[in-house]
Formats: C-alpha cells, structure tokens, sequence
C-alpha cells in the first residue's frame, strides 16, 4: 500500500485561505443578513410611524372622529392612505379600542387586538403583535380634537411582507457572497500556483530538510560559493567564498565593488557574460573563478564558484623548477659526455698534460659556483634553486652570480614562499638579460638587522619608471599571451610574508621581516 505524500505546502496554504475566505464570505453573509433584518424592521416601523402620524394630524381624521358615524368618512379615507402609503393597515378607533375602519370591512366594529394603553396617555407606541391579519409590526398613536384624545390610529406593516423585502435583499446578498467567494478562490488559485512553482510542489518538512542539507553543505564545501543578486549584492557568502576572498561577516549585503577586491577580479563579478576558469589574485591566494548568471527571462542575479588553486601553483612553480633542473643536468650530461669525448681524445693524441688541464679547468668552474652556494645558503631547498637556476641561465648563454655578501640561514621563512619569490625573479631576470651583452644575472640573498633582503640584479633593458606600479599587475607582460603570472605571484608572496618588493630598472628589491621564532 502507497503512503499518500504530504500535501505540499502550496497546497497547504491554498486550503487554509480558501477555508478563510468562506468563513470570511459567510461571516460577512450572517453580519448583514442580521443588520438587513433589523434595517428591515427598523424602516416598516417608521413607514408605519409616518402614515400613523399622518393620518392623526388631518383635519378631516380629527373632525370625524366627533361625528355621530365615524366609520362613513374614516374607512374609504383608511383605504386610499392604506394604498398609497404601502403599508398592510390603516386601523382607526375610538379610545376604548373599538374599530371605526380595518382593511377587512366585516371587522370593523370589533375590539383592536393589541396594546393600546400608552396612546390614551398621548404617546406613540410600537410593538410587534398578532393581530387578524397575523403577525405585523405596529404602531399606534393618539388623534386630538378639540384639546383632548377622540380616538386613535394604528399603522402597521405584516412581518410576511417584511420577510418578503428582506429575502430579496438576502438573495442579492447571496449572489454578491457567492461572486466574492468566487473570486477569493480564484485569486488564491492564482497565488497559490505561482508559489508552488516557486517550492516545485514540495511540503513544509521537504523544504525545511532542504534548508538544514543548503546550509550543511555550505559549511562542508571547501570550494568558495558567491551569490550576487541583479544588483550586484552579496546574498550568499559560504565559509570557503570567505576564506578565499579574505572577506568578514559583514560581506552579505553588500555590493560586490564595495568588497575591496582587486580591479580584475571585481570586475569578473560584475561581468554580465559566464566566465569559465578564469585565474586571479586576490592579496594571499590564487583563485580560479567561474561564474554563471540566473535568469528566467531576465538577470535575477550571478552564482560564481571559487577553487583555491595557491598551493597547485607553488607546487606547479617548484615542479617547473625542478623540471628546468633536470632539463639541465641532462643538457649537461650530454656535455659531459662531449668533454669526455675530448679529454679521451687528447689522451690517444699522446697530449695528456692538455687533458688534465682541459679536465681540470672545467671541474674548477662547476664546483666554485656549488661551494660558493653551499656555503653562504644553509636552506637547502633554496640552495638546490639557485644551482637548479644556474644551470638553466647557462643553458641558455646567461651567468647567473650569487653575490659574495650572500648569506641566509635555514629555517628563516617558508621554503615555498621563497621558491615563490627567488625563482620568479630569476626567471624574469634570465628573460631580461637573454641576448645582452655580457648577460648576466647577479642575486643578492642576506639576513641582517631583522629582515631578509633579496635582489635581483640583470644585464637587461630593465623596466621604465612608468610601469613600475603595472609589472606587479596580473598579466601584464612585455612577452606574448599566457605570461603575466609570476612577478603578480611575487607580489602576493612578499605582502602574505608582510614584506615590500619594488623595481628600479633592471633590479628587483624584496625585503621581508624575519619570523621572530627563527631567530631565537
């Protein structure tokens, strides 16, 4: 047996407001019927006060009642007022109660039924009473002549026709309830489909367990998650989003220009268009970002989605280092190799003493270089750089020179973030000096007075005055498409170490503050 599914809470709220504009509709229904009939009422008895009235104060009523046959002149009277006025009876009579005039000729001279004792006191009195015509409501009231009571008028109105006049109105006050509950259910029909589109026709416990899995998942999910409204504003900002852009609590709400993000990565948020894997710095990390916008007929607003890629591209740096590494020591095997061939050959030409020299010499050059590394940089991941670097500047016609002045001790700042830096500004420097005259590359590593000191000095052109500021700036580059990331790196790894880096021509200055554990 199938469970029935719970009603969605579109569903839900459809029944509640339809039951709410029926009892609306009928409470509204009962109210005027009730206030109807009262109005009913209360108007039959001043349409009968008003003709009782009437009939009290005519002169020819007044003056009949002191003639010897009342009943001749007062009863085709009581007819036409009766006719005219539209009300059920005209009773006139003597102040005993006896009847001088009915609607019913054969009643008249009987005994009026009903209460007759404050008219002879001279007050009009109204009431609802049974008389021969059936229930009716009445009101009687004195007729004066000649400075006394002579005789009395009754007007009245039947509670038949009454009930008549309010069924008509009951029944226009039906067909108006019935319009109302009409329209009150379409209107909530209308309402209620658009909101279960809106839910997709789930119930209150799915959408509640749905919220509870929303919000789990934002706080699991270590990739950034952004929500921007039509108007650019933060609506939806996940733990990971919050990490990666360095951003507070205080982000939601908040336009995406006032986030205080770098320009490229701004204006990637308050693009129109998708962007897909799109790298760019904020001022600790590199992030891909990918962004798409939600609309349904028009721009409702942007999801945009933030994978940490700083680590992948230290690692991806330190991979291409180790690369260009071993690309050299087999460039320099394949030397080796050509120098043995030499030395061999001197060796069969008898001439052993040029050999030797010849082996020597070259021995020399390499193993100066090796010590002088070895000895003035105790960081051995640093260490193994700059030889790794060396032998791709002279792969590639460039000397690279560590400074005589050179010295750093192990342990003074991350490896990586000096990988980062180092290897980024020898590369470009090697770029730079490729093809000058004596090309060169000089590299000055020191610590002293509380801070590490790294330059970098080339044989090149060197970098204008005026795009000093811009060289930092991701993918400016002088080279072709797909360059422009490692000085951008550079900058981001001096200012996450809390450090400066500036240029002046062809040298690069970095100075960084040394941990204050590591120097203990």
């Amino acid at each position: 047996m199938q469970i029935p599914r719970p009603r969605s809470l579109a569903g839900q709220l459809f029944a509640m407001q339809v039951v709410l504009v029926a009892v609306l509709v009928a409470g509204c229904a009962v109210f005027s019927y009730v206030s109807d009939q009262r109005q009913a009422q209360a108007a039959a008895l001043r349409q009968a006060t008003a003709t009782a009235q009437a009939v009290a104060l005519s002169p020819s009523v007044q003056q009949a009642t002191l003639a010897a046959d009342p009943t001749a002149t007062l009863q085709p009277y009581a007819v036409k007022v009766q006719q005219s006025s539209g009300v059920a009876f005209v009773t006139i009579m003597d102040t005993h109660g006896i009847r001088w005039t009915h609607p019913v000729p054969s009643r008249i001279g009987e005994h009026y039924l009903g209460h007759i004792g404050a008219a002879l006191r001279g007050a009009t009195y109204s009431e609802t009473y049974t008389g021969t015509l059936g229930p009716s409501a009445r009101v009687v009231t004195p007729i004066h002549a000649e400075h006394r009571i002579t005789g009395l008028v009754s007007a009245g109105i039947t509670v038949e026709r009454i009930d008549a006049q309010l069924q008509q109105q009951v029944s226009v006050l039906l067909w108006f309830a019935a319009l109302a509950l009409a329209l009150g259910g379409l209107g909530t029909y209308v309402i209620n489909a658009r909101l279960r589109r809106h839910t997709h026709g789930m119930n209150p416990e799915e959408l509640s367990r749905m919220h509870d899995y929303h919000q789990a998942t934002l706080h699991a999910v270590r990739e950034g998650l952004l929500m921007l409204d039509s108007g650019r504003r933060v609506v939806l900002l996940n733990d990971g989003g919050r990490e990666l852009l360095g951003l507070d609590e205080n982000a939601v709400g908040r336009s995406a220009a006032e986030l205080g993000l770098p320009a490229p990565l701004t204006g990637a948020l308050l693009a129109d268009g998708p962007r897909v894997d799109e790298v760019h710095l904020t001022a600790e990390r590199v992030v891909v970002l990918n962004t798409r916008p939600v609309s349904s007929g028009e721009h409702r607003g942007t999801v945009v989605t933030l994978r940490d890629h700083t680590e992948l591209q230290a690692l991806s740096g330190e991979l291409d280092s180790e690369r260009g590494f071993t690309q050299a020591l087999r460039a320099q095997a394949h030397e080796a190799a050509n120098r043995l061939h030499t030395v061999v050959s001197l060796i069969e030409l008898d001439r052993v003493s040029e050999a030797v020299e010849f082996a020597t010499a070259e021995l020399e050059l390499a193993q100066t270089l090796t010590d002088h590394v070895v000895g003035a940089v105790d960081e051995p991941v640093l260490a193994a750089l700059l030889l790794g670097k060396a032998a791709q500047a002279n792969e590639r016609g460039v000397e690279l020179v560590l400074a005589e002045d050179s010295v750093i001790d192990e342990g003074l700042l991350p490896a990586r973030d000096l990988v980062t830096i180092l290897g980024n500004l020898i590369d470009n420097a090697v770029d730079a000096a490729q093809g000058s005259d004596g090309a060169r590359v000089t590299v000055t590593v020191r610590a002293s007075d509380g801070e590490l000191l790294i330059k970098v000095r080339d044989t090149g052109p060197g970098v204008g005055a005026d795009a000093a500021e811009d060289v930092f700036r991701f993918g400016w580059s002088t080279k072709s498409a797909g360059h422009g990331l490692g000085l951008a790196l550079v900058k981001q790894a001096v200012q996450r170490g809390g450090g400066t880096v500036t240029v002046s021509g062809a040298e690069f200055v970095v100075r960084l503050p040394i941990r204050q554990e590591a120097t203990a």
